[in-house]
């Protein structure tokens, strides 16, 4: 088990100015992890309850997490623009750490907003040299959600762990479950649970760990 460390916070080039993003580093490390944060106007950051216990979850799998800010949050520059720049940071936060740590097996996490960017980063990433090995998504951003905002998800791959909340009052758990059935993608449905998974944090550790053995 990996002892609990202060990320380090690092600013990095991306490209349209400077991206924010804080990283947490196994002991041994055998594979990156991109995290991404829930939506940006709606008080998304790094320091997100559900993004760290992702970052955290795989640094305790081996992977070196690194949880950028999305534009216009923290020191990250620039201005939201609903998805479409935001995967080309994630890409170049991607690049950036392939080139400090090498290609190391890749791995994707994102939670809401964050999930649904992770969803484009995967298809870029998916006809090239380096496709993603795993992804896992919480409460992911897919239809019309909360604040008339409505999302057109990418599909994803059959292995990738989908969690979201029985309770979701942000994204009706009926919208993944119309966005997972056309892929044939299970979902695993934590009882109880709200979008932001209020006193059940623990279970989303839990279920990657059972599901993800250690690299």
């Amino acid at each position: 088990m990996n002892r609990p460390t202060t990320p380090e916070s690092v600013l990095l080039r991306g490209p349209d100015g400077a991206i924010e993003a804080l990283i947490d580093t196994p002991a041994d490390v055998r594979g990156i992890a991109l995290v991404c944060h829930p939506h940006p106007l709606f008080g998304g950051a790094n320091t997100n309850k559900i993004t760290h216990t992702l970052a955290r979850s795989f640094r305790e799998l081996g992977y070196v997490a690194v949880r950028p800010n999305f534009r216009g949050v923290g020191k990250s520059e620039g201005g939201h623009e609903h998805g479409d720049a935001e995967t080309e940071d994630m890409l170049s936060v991607i690049s950036w750490a392939q080139s400090r740590w090498g290609s190391l097996p890749l791995a994707l996490g994102g939670f809401s907003f964050g999930a649904f960017v992770q969803t484009r980063v995967a298809q870029r990433l998916a006809g090239g040299v380096t496709p993603a090995k795993r992804i896992v998504l919480v409460g992911t951003a897919t239809g019309a959600v909360a604040g008339a905002r409505s999302y057109t998800t990418e599909t994803v791959p059959k292995d990738t762990l989908v969690i979201h909340g029985a309770d979701d009052e942000n994204v009706p758990l009926a919208n993944v479950l119309e966005w997972a059935k056309p892929q044939d993608l299970p979902v695993i449905v934590v009882p109880g649970a709200d979008h932001f998974f209020h006193g059940k944090l623990h279970l989303i550790r839990d279920i990657i760990a059972r599901n993800w053995a250690p690299l």
